[in-house]
């Protein structure tokens, strides 16, 4: 068993600093739980707080039924990833690997045998003799891979593990983490400030901003529904676009208006908006949320003037003046949307999000 439990824990710095702040946060036994966020928002410390590198200031941090506050570090069976690999140079990667086993004076034939199954599983099984200057960055990630792994801890902290790798890799890694928490049964608990690595491993995620959690949620929840501008504006790509404006709420009918633009709210947001005509809102609209027609329905008409196109591939991003705001959506690449052109896009009413301006928390 290895659960978690956060119970108004924060962490206050000698120098007057807060950096976390009332975190209550239960992590199951052999979830994947993604710690979410920017530089500076408290994901790390949480992290190193499990680990026992970082004390618990206030509250209470309990592994199943214990109390931690106060366990040393090598007496908690966790076993971290680091974004720099750590590797001993003068060392091989089978010594790399068993090197924790050593030191806790396992006998030789299981240090063997655990060495050699963690090899095989991350299939560096060839590059055991090698030194670490020899490995490529991936080679050298999956190395600090099995010296955690042989220990079989109860928790796995990964701190941004895949920063150092370029694009094309971190996909491979990411997925050969998943299966690695899939074969190892353990709890995994994943800090990056990288949405789509989060999105694509997470059994659940934990958005944080300046030591607050803003939201907890599976990766559908976090994406489809966000609390607030922050959540929404942290994850998609590019980043959601956001129009400041008013509703207009009339014989439960709700439209979004920002001087010529009318945007009209399907009857379930409605709903959510009754009797708040004029209130002052940020409307929400994903870069992938329009779509090409010579005839939008009416309320779902989006026009603008073309300012750059940007293909990338498989798709084209483009810039869209609307309104005074610039916009950016993802296109199909056979668009044949130019540079300066006038044009219109329809919008899908159901995805929508819609804020409150003065407190950016959703109203949906």
């Amino acid at each position: 068993m290895a659960r978690i439990n956060f119970e108004a824990v924060g962490k206050q710095y000698p120098n007057g600093f807060t950096a976390l702040k009332d975190l209550n946060l239960d992590i199951a036994d052999k979830e994947f739980l993604v710690l979410l966020g920017p530089s500076g928002c408290g994901k790390s410390t949480t992290l190193n707080m499990i680990a026992g590198l970082e004390d618990v200031t206030d509250g209470t941090l309990r592994f199943d039924d214990a109390v931690m506050n106060s366990v040393p570090p090598h007496q908690r069976d966790v076993a971290m990833v680091f974004q720099s690999y750590a590797l001993y140079p003068h060392k091989s990667v089978y010594d790399n690997i068993a090197f924790g086993l050593k030191m806790r004076k396992y006998p030789k034939d299981e240090i063997h045998r655990r060495v050699l199954d963690a090899a095989r599983r991350l299939e560096i099984e060839p590059l055991l003799e090698r030194r670490p200057d020899q490995l490529s960055g991936g080679q050298r990630q999956r190395v600090a891979l099995g010296r955690a792994m042989v220990r079989q801890p109860q928790v796995f902290l990964m701190d941004e593990p895949l920063s150092n790798l370029d694009a094309a890799l971190r996909i491979s890694m990411r997925a050969e983490i998943k299966q690695l928490h899939q074969a190892m049964q353990t709890t995994f608990v994943y800090v990056t400030h990288d949405q789509a690595e989060a999105l694509t491993l997470a059994d659940r995620i934990v958005v944080m901003r300046g030591g607050v959690v803003q939201q907890i949620g599976v990766p559908d929840e976090i994406y489809e529904h966000p609390s607030n501008m922050f959540v929404a504006s942290f994850l998609g790509n590019p980043p959601i676009n956001f129009l400041e404006g008013r509703l207009a709420v009339q014989g439960g009918q709700a439209v979004f208006e920002r001087g010529a633009l009318r945007i009209t709210l399907p009857a379930s947001m409605a709903s959510k908006v009754s009797g708040q005509d004029g209130r002052e809102v940020v409307l929400g609209l994903r870069a992938e949320d329009v779509s090409e027609t010579d005839n939008p329905e009416a309320g779902a008409a989006l026009p603008g003037r073309i300012g750059s196109v940007l293909p990338v591939g498989s798709d084209q991003f483009v810039e869209m003046e609307v309104e005074g705001c610039k916009l950016f959506f993802r296109l199909g690449k056979e668009s044949q949307r130019r540079s300066g052109d006038n044009t219109t896009l329809a919008v899908n009413p159901n995805r929508l999000h819609l804020f409150d301006k003065q407190s950016t928390q959703s109203l949906l």
